[in-house]
């Protein structure tokens, strides 16, 4: 049974920083394209960032380049988003996703549809 498990969301205030931890397990992480999204109040799911099996490459949304950054550790099956100057707007669940890539070049993903697995997600609230 694959499980991702979010942690690390919480309270903070505008420009603070947090750093989300997804663990997964049941499935063979190094060969999956992880991603995270997030969905706000009323809002759909968005695209933040995703990062290949091997950790190379990565993508992010615009509106969190600069500030947010994407990685993983495969020998701990654990992808990770490091958040800083947070603003209110960043305030959301936020989901990590995961999609068989297998270890070769793999096109990034940025629709929440195309990923197979989430997690139960854990909420980020940036308060002004």
């Amino acid at each position: 049974q694959v499980q991702l498990v979010e942690s690390g969301g919480g309270l903070v205030q505008t420009g603070g920083s947090l750093r989300l931890s997804c663990a997964a397990s049941g499935l063979t992480f190094s060969v999956y394209l992880m991603g995270w999204f997030r969905q706000a109040p009323g809002k759909e799911r968005e695209f933040v960032a995703a990062v290949t099996w091997s950790g190379i490459s990565t993508r992010s949304a615009n509106s969190v380049k600069g500030r947010f950054t994407i990685s993983r550790d495969n020998a701990k099956n654990t992808v990770y988003l490091q958040m800083n100057s947070l603003k209110p707007e960043d305030t959301a669940v936020y989901y990590c996703a995961a999609r068989y890539s297998g270890q070769r070049i793999a096109t990034m993903r940025d629709r929440a549809g195309e990923y197979e697995y989430w997690g139960q997600g854990t909420q980020v609230t940036v308060s002004s």
